[in-house]
């Protein structure tokens, strides 16, 4: 046998046992979630609760609800005028939710006889009209205004963007499932020069309005990240800046807020930056508490975003914080999570 037959075989052999290991260790993370669920959904109910068949009219909030007791984990929504009032639960359970006036996104892990995960979409009478397995963890989701383009990013292995050795999948597909292959695919441009590095990742998508083609996202590689600029068409990503992470466009089109990385790195603090598009004068805001979701907008000048409760893995609350770099965050949603902002028409 040849020197390099050994060697093939070696490294069969050790991707085999990786492989191994990342799927026992998703088995082990997702078994502990679903116990925590468990553990969650029978005890008493924190916030006051009711049943709903349909979404409301817009606009509303819809979100993840972490309050203990029943409906823990379920998609559920507020009115806009009163985000703190009664939360109409949905049924469906949603690691991550994300809305228009149409239709709702939800990206789910399901305990079956095999753990697996799905993305689903739900009509306004919570109906799912469409569904695709996806490849590991639930982390982000989109969608574009009207509803036509969804994005997910899971992760392969790992679960958390911090962490050495994690990998994701990012995918763009139409409201149906179909899609056009991962974005760790395409083209990732750097100064005019493509960076061939394999250990590239991609995340946190923003839909650019009025912009079919466009979007916005989070790219890595060798322990550095970047905003990118995206084209499905081109099937490219252009990168503009350096240090950002999961960024989130306006309603109208002219700022993006993001999580603003203190080392430029996949390390390192997460302040909240807003960006002026057409300037390109970047304001850091006040919140002092590192962030780790992709920041959803209330109006033109107001950010939603979700910190963990102290002390819980399970539980946590959706603040708000105006672009003013003065401004102080407050509470918005207690016991909530991967809040979406849904009004009229498109967004």
């Amino acid at each position: 046998m040849t020197s390099t037959r050994i060697i093939s075989r070696r490294r069969i052999a050790l991707l085999s046992l990786v492989t191994v290991a990342v799927v026992a260790a998703a088995g082990i993370y997702t078994a502990l979630a679903f116990q925590d669920a468990r553990e969650s959904q029978a005890a008493p109910a924190a916030v006051e609760v009711t049943r709903s068949g349909a979404l409301p009219a817009a606009p509303y909030v819809v979100f993840r609800n972490t309050a203990s007791g029943q409906g823990f984990g379920e998609a559920a929504t507020v009115p806009l005028k009163d985000p703190g009032g009664q939360r109409a639960l949905s049924g469906k359970s949603c690691d991550r939710v994300y809305g228009t006036d149409k239709l709702t996104f939800c990206l789910q892990t399901k305990h079956e006889l095999a753990t697996i995960f799905q993305a689903s979409v739900f009509d306004a009478g919570w109906n799912e009209t469409a569904s695709w397995p996806l490849a590991g963890i639930p982390s982000r989701a989109r969608t574009n205004a009207s509803g036509s383009l969804v994005a997910t990013t899971v992760f392969v292995s790992g679960h958390a963007y911090s962490g050495a050795g994690f990998s994701t999948e990012t995918v763009i597909r139409d409201q149906a499932g179909a899609g056009t292959g991962t974005m760790e695919d395409y083209a990732l441009i750097l100064e005019g020069n493509r960076i061939k590095a394999t250990d590239r990742n991609i995340w946190g998508v923003t839909f650019v309005p009025g912009q079919p083609d466009a979007f916005y996202a989070t790219a890595s590689s060798q322990g550095k990240i970047w905003l990118v600029r995206g084209s499905i068409a081109g099937r490219t990503l252009t990168v503009v800046r350096n240090g950002v992470e999961c960024p989130s466009i306006s309603p109208d089109g002219t700022h993006l807020a993001y999580k603003k990385s203190d080392t430029g790195t996949l390390t390192g603090h997460r302040s909240i930056a807003v960006l002026d598009l057409a300037s390109g004068v970047e304001s850091v805001l006040a919140e002092q508490q590192s962030i780790d979701d992709q920041i959803e907008w209330l109006d033109d000048s107001t950010l939603l975003y979700g910190l963990p409760r102290d002390g819980s893995e399970q539980d946590s609350d959706i603040w708000s914080i105006k672009t003013d770099p003065s401004a102080r965050p407050a509470l918005f949603i207690e016991h909530a999570w991967s809040p979406s902002v849904v009004r009229p028409g498109a967004r």
